[in-house]
């Protein structure tokens, strides 16, 4: 894509939680296409700006424009029918029930049944694992196998933009890499990608802008690459002296 248009776009965001104010006024863009990662330690806001976006938490103040319209104001159910997705940190799978019964959740809000098939086929082409185990319970796959499916499951919504946190987290370097793999083929598909992830390196390399977030605000911005190769974000995240 020669020019890149805005899809997401926070304008001094802030949150809290009671008094204490995890998000102290966050503003970044997000263009459509890109992967765009938001970089930082345990209790630099991330997980809570994504909450914020899908509409899970309500902001204190600052606005939220998804696709020239503002959506801060907007329930959850009705974000991801705008075609927003959120798959969340921790996975948040239902263990008893089946694998497919788990993906078709993520279509709740749809009622174009063609169209929810092909994004299910879609979802095991991606993750064979799934269609081959598709009638187990879901309690019964290993960690990065839920992973899996709790990115299968935010693609039933039919997202234009996915919002993925922590996908790698505890997860071995193998399964790390098909993850991180399997992102850069739904950007080749057309999907944006807004990526919270620990790991600077996988997430750095694959992104094409990111910022670095700490204790509720910016502090750094640049491309994946830029980033990668700065001497402050090799310090703090690659563990280089």
């Amino acid at each position: 894509m020669d020019r890149w248009v805005e899809m997401l776009e926070i304008k001094d965001l802030k949150v809290a939680y009671g008094r204490v104010r995890a998000v102290k006024g966050v503003s970044f863009t997000v263009e459509e296409g890109q992967i765009v990662c938001l970089l930082g330690t345990n209790g630099a806001g991330k997980t809570t700006t994504l909450k914020t976006i899908s509409g899970l938490l309500r902001a204190e103040s600052g606005e939220i424009w998804f696709d020239g319209r503002r959506i801060d104001a907007q329930p959850a159910h009705e974000i991801v029918g705008l075609g927003l997705a959120h798959s969340p940190e921790g996975r948040r799978i239902f263990p008893r029930l089946t694998v497919e019964d788990n993906l078709r959740l993520g279509a709740f809000a749809r009622k174009d049944k063609a169209g929810i098939a092909k994004d299910l086929q879609r979802a095991y082409g991606l993750f064979p694992v799934l269609y081959e185990r598709r009638a187990q319970p879901a309690g019964t796959f290993s960690g990065g196998e839920q992973q899996m499916l709790a990115i299968g499951r935010s693609l039933l919504s039919h997202p234009r933009l996915l919002m993925l946190d922590e996908p790698s987290m505890g997860l071995s370097p193998l399964m790390m890499q098909r993850i991180m793999t399997t992102i850069a083929e739904l950007q080749q598909e057309g999907v944006t990608i807004l990526l919270v992830e620990q790991n600077a390196q996988a997430a750095l390399s694959l992104a094409d802008y990111g910022y670095v977030l700490e204790t509720g605000v910016i502090t750094l911005e640049n491309t994946g690459r830029a980033l990668l190769s700065d001497e402050r974000v090799r310090k703090a995240y690659l563990g280089e002296d």
